[in-house]
């Protein structure tokens, strides 16, 4: 994670940041997706929140292009968070890719209408009037007209003109006959930057009244980001050569699948983006609902969404200038800094290159400064990422107004966020739990190969290489770490799965330990974690993963393409400090000497990360004038903290119940609190006690209807709950009718309020086929209380019928004891292996002077 090693220690690129040399008003809108939202609740709203999305595109209302990403589905969430502008792609209304064949339809009934032109009414006409918020929306009646039915410009160039008029007026007819005045219309959504085609076209829209809104294209590739910053000044020139003010841009497609999830490529697009103001959307290569893979399955943060919230963190404050070493460069150290005024606090984003980094800041006030530097690397699409850890942390001297610090780094897939303040009554200390990481390529060998995974197309490899070819009962990896005291540590391995869960045999010093089981992922090349925890004695230990327990019989799905080996120490329990200098501040909320004031209506925000599901203790640390009390929400329900009794420093906590991922929370003090950090820990011994929990497997629960008992032996790999044999059982065919369901009586002492119920769910459901997209399906599961109300949760792809991940869905009761039946009467819900109902809070929660 960005320590040097020996061989890159005396290799260091430089990037100058001018806090005087203002460059506008923070933008903030190059982490738009396309399709990254599936249904409502996919993502999670913490997770769409925390990366602060404010444009994306969708499919058109009933479109038949993709099974989800409904535009009327997802914009309730969408808005909710910081959404701005919703794009449809109206040609999406089609079901084949490339649409009608990629030829252009006629009039094939000979009714004088142009065949498209009814679709695209049809699906504008929904927006119109089903919308709660139609002017928020944006519409592109082409995608890629340039390699899709019209290729050939200099013969099918009158044609797009006159389609592009005949669409425009369609568009705008609806709005009209509604009453909603101009409809927003963007284009024309070239594949890529032409310059004669967008002449001809922006010299036409303009003299026929027919100008986007929003110009549009597309930067699909590596080179891209050597060329776009050229593109978008011949697009600039273009307009002032015709007299055409200037039009917002939206690059509604960039990147490749290896950019995604990669903090150190992200930020070199992020840096490309925000520099000339566009707006721009991580393209759509695999599942929708994922933020265009930037999020670990529904609810959790891989390296790519800690870079977008990083990115988010920025609004409300203004750009300054900065110098990269070789701008318009693949793959070197590119950056953005900002300048909140308000709180005096300089950000530096930066990363992409291989060499430490010399960050100079010029026009610095005062005579030292804290600067404190957090890392986030490459984890996989479904690598579970928690907090970034603060790697340097520092006082440093301001000479002639000019500030100098060396991070160390050797990795061009890890990006760094800088935090310049004045100084600071207490720095954040260096910490990191990760104790070793080792590259699976560059452990000892046997029957397994070494791959490249850097060609673009693929999702990209820690280190560009990762171990495949596991697939016999005598493969295995061997490799050392070395830990520094006798604890518990909690091992990581990095790894893809094609679609199945799978397994190998951890052996520790030569003895077998236990079994690694792997979540199944998209595919070998599309990451995620399996997590084991240990003991470990101080000193250096060899570590094996082998294909089997005894060298004769391969485990079930043994073939996993092995990445990366993390060791991290949770001896003191996996806790974790947020403090303010990470949180967002609205409402009048401000920074003074390193804590944030609150009062009125003043709100810190913070996204915290859960490694697994179940307790932890939520610490809020604070300072009063007076007797006080602060409201603390975790993913907006009100955690009852007692006030301060008196002033002074307090420290107030809750045992919440947090699901696996990200979890939002807010801190307000109306009468006024000081707030300095929150601190999660986790109280895993109360997951077990019942007065908190009540744990069932499904099959154990009361059926109605279709719902039916199966079960997967362990010869299938399967993850989920085992028995002693180690077979899992479930139930399916719950829902697709009001009486095919699992019923969970609560337990008598369970009487109203706030519980979180986790399922253990499987959805391997798809619809239709697509050239590169897995047309996924997301299912729903209603929880309804006997005598109270219905709460709906969404499970995304989990990939295989027979991964089962935890969906934790936030449940009030309102009677003493109803029973919560869950089922979907209109469309199956997912398996289910396991049920538990958790109190939100356990215990009575303290507030104590510290």
């Amino acid at each position: 994670m960005g320590i040097a090693t020996a061989a890159h220690a005396a290799a260091t690129d430089t990037l100058t940041v001018d806090l005087a040399a203002d460059t506008g008003a923070f933008r903030g809108g190059a982490t738009g997706t396309l399709y990254g939202l599936s249904s409502e609740g996919v993502p999670s709203q913490a997770v769409l929140n925390g990366a602060r999305v404010t444009n994306t595109s969708q499919r058109p209302p009933d479109g038949l292009q993709h099974p989800t990403g409904d535009a009327l589905k997802v914009e309730r969430s969408f808005f909710a968070g910081a959404g701005k502008d919703l794009y449809v792609y109206l040609q999406d209304m089609y079901p084949d890719w490339p649409y009608t064949a990629g030829t252009r339809p006629g009039d094939a009934d000979g009714d004088g209408v142009w065949d498209y032109l009814p679709l695209l009414r049809e699906a504008v006409e929904k927006v119109a009037t089903r919308s709660a918020r139609p002017k928020d929306y944006v519409f592109l009646p082409f995608n890629e007209p340039d390699g899709i039915w019209y290729q050939d410009w200099p013969t099918e160039r009158d044609q797009f003109l006159a389609d592009w008029s005949a669409a425009y007026r369609v568009i705008q007819e609806v709005w009209a006959a509604h009453g909603l005045g101009h409809a927003r219309i963007g284009g024309p959504g070239d594949s890529r930057w032409h310059a004669d085609r967008s002449a001809d076209f922006l010299g036409y829209a303009q003299k026929n009244g027919q100008l986007p809104d929003v110009f549009i294209w597309h930067e699909l590739g590596i080179d891209n980001l050597a060329t776009f910053r050229g593109n978008f000044a011949a697009y600039r020139d273009l307009e002032k050569s015709l007299g055409v003010a200037a039009i917002p841009v939206n690059i509604t497609e960039y990147a490749l699948p290896r950019d995604m999830g990669a903090p150190g490529s992200l930020i070199q697009w992020l840096t490309m983006f925000e520099d000339v103001k566009a707006d721009a959307q991580t393209a759509y290569w695999s599942y929708a609902g994922g933020l265009s893979d930037n999020i670990s399955r529904t609810n959790g943060a891989n390296g790519g969404w800690w870079m977008f919230k990083w990115y988010g963190d920025l609004a409300g404050s203004r750009t300054v200038k900065v110098t990269p070493p070789r701008p318009n460069t693949v793959a070197t150290l590119q950056g953005i800094a900002a300048r909140d005024a308000a709180n005096d606090r300089t950000t530096v984003l930066f990363g992409g290159g291989a060499n430490g980094v010399n960050l100079v800041l010029r026009n610095v006030t005062g005579s030292q400064v804290d600067v404190q530097v957090r890392a986030v690397r490459l984890n996989g699409a479904e690598g579970a990422t928690g907090q970034p850890p603060v790697v340097l942390s520092t006082r440093a001297t301001v000479t002639d107004g000019t500030v100098s610090v060396t991070v160390p780094n050797d990795n061009q897939h890890t990006a760094y966020q800088a935090i310049v303040t004045p100084v600071l009554p207490r720095r954040e200390p260096v910490a990191n739990p990760l104790v070793s990481s080792v590259e699976a390529e560059t452990g000892t060998l046997v029957d397994a190969t070494v791959f490249n995974r850097d060609d673009g197309w693929t999702q990209m490899a820690s280190n560009r290489h990762d171990v495949g070819d596991f697939k016999k009962a005598t493969s295995s990896i061997t490799w050392q770490a070395t830990v520094a005291r006798t604890g518990t540590y909690r091992l990581s391995v990095l790894a893809g799965t094609n679609s199945l869960p799978g397994r190998h045999a951890l052996f520790v010093d030569g003895g077998y330990h236990q079994l690694v089981r792997y979540p199944a992922t998209l595919a070998w090349g599309y990451r995620g974690n399996a997590d084991v925890t240990l003991r470990l004695t101080a000193g250096t230990h060899t570590f094996a993963l082998k294909g089997s327990t005894d060298g004769v019989t391969a485990l079930p799905n043994v073939d996993i393409a092995v990445d990366r080996f993390d060791l991290y120490d949770v001896t003191d329990s996996e806790r974790t400090v947020y403090p303010v200098l990470q949180a967002r501040l609205s409402g009048g909320a401000k920074l003074v000497d390193g804590a944030a004031s609150l009062s009125g209506s003043g709100k810190a925000t913070f996204f915290v990360a859960a490694a697994e599901t179940g307790y932890h203790d939520l610490s809020v640390g604070y300072g009063t004038k007076n007797a006080a009390a602060i409201d603390v929400r975790a993913d907006g329900r009100t955690l009852k903290m007692p006030a301060s009794k008196s002033a002074g420093s307090w420290v107030s906590t809750a045992r919440v119940f947090l699901p696996q991922g990200i979890s939002e929370i807010t801190v307000t003090a109306a009468a006024g609190a000081q707030l300095s950090s929150i601190t999660t820990a986790r109280a895993a011994a109360a997951d077990s006690d019942q007065a908190n929990v009540y744990r069932a497997q499904a099959e154990s629960l009361p059926r109605a209807g279709t719902a039916a008992v199966a079960s997967y032996p362990k010869s299938t790999g399967v993850f989920g709950s085992e028995d002693a044999g180690g077979t899992v059982s479930y139930v399916g065919f719950v829902g697709l009718g009001a009486g095919n369901t699992v019923t969970l009586n609560r337990p008598s002492s369970f009487g109203a309020g706030d519980y979180v119920l986790t399922v253990g769910a499987a959805n391997a459901e798809r619809s239709g086929s697509h050239s590169y997209n897995p047309q996924v399906v997301d299912r729903f599961i209603d929880v309804t209380e006997a005598g109270g109300g219905t709460t709906r949760g969404a499970v995304r792809t989990t990939y295989a019928w027979t991964n089962f991940w935890d969906k934790s869905i936030p449940v009030t009761t309102t009677t003493a004891s109803g029973a919560l039946t869950l089922g979907n009467a209109t469309a199956y819900a997912p398996d289910l292996d396991t049920v538990s109902l958790a109190r939100l809070v356990a215990g009575t929660p303290t507030t104590t002077a510290r």
